[in-house]
């Protein structure tokens, strides 16, 4: 349904155009062929039964892709159907023809085994004429006919060596030599002549006519023929599409090429490239037996990977983070990754389209690495930066392993709690996050969540008690002048995280007229800064204490520290 399905030497390909209009694809690897598809006539039966039981398969798969709001039918319905279609056939082109014949005989006075045979046999094929041009009028069918015809014609230009795109494949007849139309008007040729050899055969056994007019016997032996039928019909259709085109071969062919014309329509361009992704995926199976199959919905990792890092030319790598957080693995670990699930592919490509707007990567994925702890994040607090890591670890250093007592840290605008939680999990601490904004206290309790820091809701010391051994802060510090010229992937983080006053100092401020009351004896004031700030913020905290810098890795002033 709305589909083709394409098979190679070893590989099987079906493609489907979705309702989305995507082109859906699946393929599967044939077993190996048994000894018995050598032997001539049974390779015949054999490939019958099983383009049989290829194409039901086929087709049920084809319409979870095509009509997914319609239920799919149990294993039960389906067997019901398909003895239903069998008995169908068997009623159409043996019973009914032969029916004809007996009545023929049995109704008149006429006994002549030979004409009755010619009368049954064109019954037959009357039969089979009308069903296809009947059901041919029927939409689905229709254009189920027409995916028969990109199917032919894209053999057809792979044949005649012409590059497989969608305008050389319109160039080509909807017509093939090797197709199963052919084979069906074979089947029904073969079944004319073995059917008037076995009336034939019935009256040579004088006494017997009772029984060879039954019809339950008659139609037993009948069913019984068919696969010597079936065999007969496939090589005769081997052997012509392997010979030369001549008047011989070419009148043999005609009936059957005759009869495609109600089998298949010329079919659109959408049509064609449906068959065209089909025939690729059969060739590049046969080609290369370490490539994965794939189910319908499921695409190739590497391919897809190297599409989304198009897509995002100027930062490619976000590519792979993406990934990593969608299929919760390492960077390192996505080389091992083949297929992947479309539905994936579209997620990716939604946070791509987030991230091509202006969106920071961390606010799309939902969460930031610091410091090599996964932290909630979205777009009520600032993005962690690496230079804020210095700023953490430099605190988890000096704080050591608590053997000389407790300590207690102030976390002053905690944001996401960044800061707090790499102190948590590495001290013994006893740690207080304060922050103004409800949004981003609401993301620090998460990030928080069972580590033992007190979260607080405080305006700078507004609600703070006590005295701290160590008061970290990574505060607002960019001039509010600054603040829109600043790229969007900044500005799209929260200003009142941004904003400093207008010279950046703000807060700074803040925190040195409050350090007397709020931090102990010998206690430490630890704070991030901008990159021309830190002699600033230096000269604010030198009436607290003795002060020192720590640079960042880019040799840049980031850390004040000042010791009371």
């Amino acid at each position: 349904m709305e589909g083709v399905m394409m098979r190679g030497k070893s590989s099987v390909a079906m493609a489907v155009r979705a309702p989305d209009g995507e082109i859906e694809l699946h393929t599967e690897r044939l077993k190996k062929p048994s000894k018995a598809r050598n032997i001539p006539i049974v390779r015949g039966v054999i490939s019958f039964v099983d383009s049989l039981a290829v194409g039901m398969s086929s087709l049920l798969k084809s319409a979870e892709i095509s009509s997914p709001e319609e239920e799919t039918p149990s294993k039960t319905s389906t067997a019901i159907a398909v003895i239903f279609g069998v008995l169908l056939a068997v009623g159409l082109f043996i019973a009914l023809p032969w029916f004809v014949g007996w009545s023929i005989k049995r109704w008149t006075s006429f006994d002549n085994v030979a004409v009755i045979s010619v009368i049954e046999g064109v019954t037959r094929l009357i039969i089979f004429i009308l069903y296809l041009a009947f059901v041919r009028l029927m939409r689905d069918i229709k254009r189920t006919f027409m995916y028969h015809g990109a199917e032919h014609r894209t053999i057809n230009c792979y044949e005649r060596g012409l590059p497989l795109t969608v305008e050389n494949v319109q160039s080509c007849s909807t017509k093939h030599n090797r197709c199963g139309t052919t084979f069906l008007f074979f089947v029904v040729v073969f079944a004319i002549l073995i059917y008037a050899l076995l009336n034939w055969v019935f009256t040579l056994f004088h006494g017997y006519e009772y029984l060879f007019e039954n019809f339950f016997f008659t139609l037993m032996i009948r069913l019984l023929l068919l696969p010597i039928i079936a065999g007969l019909s496939f090589e005769l259709l081997r052997g012509l599409a392997m010979l030369p085109d001549n008047k011989f071969t070419n009148a043999l062919r005609a009936p059957g090429l005759a009869l495609q014309k109600l089998s298949t329509a010329l079919p659109d361009d959408d049509m064609a490239e449906v068959a065209i992704a089909a025939f690729n995926a059969v060739l590049e199976l046969d080609a290369d037996e370490s490539k994965p199959v794939i189910d319908f919905y499921e695409r190739e990792f590497a391919i897809e990977r190297k599409k989304l890092a198009e897509r995002l030319k100027d930062d490619p790598q976000d590519a792979d983070w993406i990934y990593c957080d969608i299929l919760g693995k390492s960077r390192s670990e996505l080389s091992s990754v083949s297929l992947i699930k479309i539905g994936l592919v579209k997620k990716a490509n939604e946070y791509a389209d987030r991230l091509l707007s202006g969106e920071p990567l961390d606010y799309v994925l939902g969460n930031s690495d610091f410091c090599g702890v996964k932290l909630a994040v979205d777009k009520r607090v600032l993005i962690p930066r690496f230079e804020t890591e210095i700023l953490a670890n430099a605190v988890a250093e000096r704080l050591g392993d608590g053997s000389d007592g407790t300590k207690r840290v102030l976390d002053m605008c905690t944001g996401s709690g960044c800061i707090a939680a790499v102190i948590a999990r590495s001290t013994t601490a006893e740690i207080t996050a304060a922050d103004i904004s409800d949004g981003a206290l609401e993301i620090a309790r998460k990030n928080l969540a069972g580590l033992g820091v007190s979260v607080v809701k405080s305006d700078m010391f507004e609600n703070i008690e006590g005295k701290f051994d160590i008061i970290v802060s990574n505060p607002p510090y960019v001039r509010t002048g600054d603040i829109d010229g600043l790229a969007p992937q900044v500005t799209a983080q929260p200003r009142i995280a941004l904003d400093g006053g207008d010279d950046g100092l703000k807060f700074y401020r803040i925190i040195a007229d409050n350090a007397d009351k709020y931090l102990a004896d010998n206690g430490v004031i630890m704070v991030e800064v901008g990159y021309d700030q830190a002699e600033d913020v230096k000269k604010l905290f030198e009436k607290t204490g003795k002060c020192s810098i720590i640079k960042d890795l880019d040799n840049i002033d980031r850390i004040v520290v000042c010791e009371k």
